[in-house]
């Protein structure tokens, strides 16, 4: 299921002016700081971790960390389900968020793979 534009409004709100959202989607830690829900939002300059309230997924309510843009995410490992590690991290991702991590990285690492946008002028 895609990230909601509620959910990705309520990230906005952890980003600087000058971050444009490219990518939003739910993970949860597999080891340190423990099994922990976060949002991981990938912007146009930064990798950004957000934690999330307890039962609550949908709801930020920190920034965890932040990364550099240039952070790979992939490649995607698999254990129970696909695997990311991001810094010292592992996050588990539900298997329809793959596609949304390597195109994050194919646009920084292998902009040339990436397919021409469909609608340009929107």
């Amino acid at each position: 299921m895609p990230v909601s534009s509620t959910i990705r409004d309520r990230c906005r709100t952890f980003l600087s002016r000058d971050e444009e959202i490219r990518y939003v989607f739910p993970a949860l830690s597999t080891g340190p700081p423990g099994m922990t829900s976060f949002l991981v939002v990938v912007t146009s300059r930064f990798v950004r971790v957000l934690a999330t309230r307890m039962l609550r997924a949908d709801r930020p309510v920190s920034v965890y960390a932040t990364y550099p843009r240039e952070t790979r995410l992939g490649p995607l490992l698999y254990g129970p389900g696909p695997l990311i590690e991001v810094g010292p991290m592992t996050l588990e991702i539900d298997e329809e968020y793959a596609a949304v991590v390597c195109a994050a990285d194919a646009e920084v690492f292998a902009p040339e793979t990436l397919p021409p946008d469909p609608l340009p002028d929107l």
